[in-house]
């Protein structure tokens, strides 16, 4: 559906739920939308980025389909948010190409093997590298560092100018007042994924029935992405501070937090997969189901690699497991700005401002 007609049909849908305020819930969502009485596209695409996806307003609505009025609240905001992070994407030519996540994770694998391949040459696929910076004899250390730092300068670079367009075409200004409270608010919301515990109760997904599955599967994702990121951070400063390159032994805590954060990314990846298969479809949108299952997909298979990386690095598929995991985290980071990743940025910027709504009306009384 072109963007002005899904911005039409979720007004439509928004005004229906404004009148008729029966499933409230615990969602963030709802507040928020009653604090309005008319929606242009900028509060439909701050609240489709606010909405979490728990599916209870669609279960306990008197109008979803097969009623005439088919009110469908996770659909519409999921086409909405699909719009948004094409439409939000910086740069938006580089983002076309880069938005193919597969077509972009394949490249980074092929330019991988390539320079190794010509480079160090084909023996460093194959041939056992043991000791102190045997990663570094199959891509040596420069070309390591300097591409990575590359690509974290462009992946920074490119989600802080898009969630600043989100920002800015929501309605919100950077000279707006946000409180410290109101940042505290949304990184406790963010953080505990609030909206996806229902206070306690859950959310409907991948049934109709209340479960907490899916907010501890996000955890585990979440938080297992963030120990992998410091075990790679502790990892550099081991390395260039300390002068102790790698391979690290098993108790060396580089090693200690890459493996449980692996472990909990590739069982949260798994866990999601599994419900999104089970999931209603009737309640998502096909483009975001698609980016969904690229992004966990992508993000379970760099996990596992880096796992496997850990087990065989004393043997002779090193150098290629090596070679397939720099291709596949390159891939993941390069695809950030333009996929399923991005909405974390959106959605803790919706929260913030969720927050600071929140605050002001309570000082309205």
């Amino acid at each position: 559906m072109p963007l002005p007609e899904l911005v039409e049909e979720a007004a439509r849908q928004m005004i229906i739920c404004n009148a008729c305020r029966y499933c409230e819930g615990y969602c963030a969502v709802w507040p928020a939308m009653e604090r309005r009485s008319a929606f242009d596209k900028a509060d439909l695409v701050y609240l489709a980025n606010l909405c979490h996806d728990c599916r209870d307003c669609l279960y306990a609505c008197q109008y979803a389909p097969p009623h005439q009025f088919a009110v469908n609240p996770p659909q519409v905001f999921a086409e909405l948010r699909t719009a948004t992070y094409h439409e939000y994407a910086a740069p938006r030519l580089i983002g076309s190409l880069l938005g193919r996540t597969w077509l972009a994770v394949s490249l980074s694998v092929i330019v991988v093997l390539l320079y190794i391949l010509a480079v160090p040459g084909a023996s460093a696929l194959v041939t056992p590298q043991t000791g102190a910076g045997s990663f570094y004899r199959v891509i040596p250390y420069a070309v390591m560092v300097t591409a990575g730092l590359v690509i974290a300068a462009y992946v920074i670079g490119a989600i802080t100018a898009s969630t600043y367009h989100f920002w800015r075409e929501t309605g919100a200004r950077l000279q707006q007042v946000v409180s410290l409270s109101a940042f505290l608010r949304a990184s406790a919301d963010a953080f505990g994924l609030r909206y996806l515990g229902g206070e306690g109760v859950g959310c409907t997904y991948p049934t109709t029935a209340f479960s907490q599955q899916r907010r501890w599967l996000h955890h585990l994702v979440f938080y297992g992405f963030l120990l992998d990121l410091a075990s790679t951070t502790l990892a550099a400063i081991t390395d260039h501070v300390f002068g102790v390159p790698a391979p690290y032994p098993l108790y060396h805590p580089v090693v200690v937090l890459g493996t449980v954060g692996g472990v909990m990314l590739g069982v949260g990846c798994a866990g999601l997969l599994w419900q999104k298969w089970h999931s209603d479809r009737s309640a998502a949108a096909q483009r975001m189901q698609r980016m969904d299952v690229a992004f966990l997909v992508l993000l379970f298979f760099t996990s596992v690699t880096g796992l496997a990386l850990l087990v065989r690095r004393d043997s002779a598929e090193m150098g290629s497991l090596l070679a397939v995991h720099l291709g596949l985290v390159a891939g993941l980071f390069l695809t950030m700005p333009y996929g399923k990743f991005v909405h974390a940025a959106y959605r803790y910027a919706a929260l913030v401002r969720n927050a600071v709504e929140s605050e002001q009306e309570l000082l309205a009384g």
